[in-house]
């Protein structure tokens, strides 16, 4: 047996430092507890919802996107606004994506394949 920490994960698995161990089915049921682990998964979810950056979108239709992230869409979108990846107007109206992430490659590259059909 390999001491590898690719070997000993189930193959598929995202690695100990990706956001994605969190989702379950492509969803996240609850935040992290860990700070580190939160902003990690708040990073990859926004970037997930607004893929272009300084694209506006309604609030009803982020939190749409966000409803089809995580079981709760309204604390995600909290928690992008206090970690500062996304802005809004003064009435919560309209929200963007201010920050480019380190995720920005993943996400490009899991669309590119949901989009080919892998």
């Amino acid at each position: 047996m390999t001491n590898h920490p690719a070997a000993q994960r189930p193959a598929g698995a995202p690695a100990a430092g990706d956001p994605r161990r969190f989702l379950r089915g492509g969803r996240l049921e609850s935040m992290p507890r860990r700070w580190r682990d939160k902003r990690a998964v708040t990073r990859y979810l926004a970037t997930v919802a607004l893929p272009v950056l300084l694209e506006t979108v309604g609030e009803r239709e982020l939190t749409l996107r966000l409803a089809a992230l995580a079981d709760d869409p309204v604390g995600v979108r909290r928690a992008m606004v206090d970690l500062g990846l996304v802005q809004r107007t003064r009435d919560g109206a309209e929200y963007w994506r201010t920050e480019v992430t380190e995720y920005e490659e993943l996400v490009l590259a899991e669309t590119v394949r949901e989009v080919g059909g892998e």
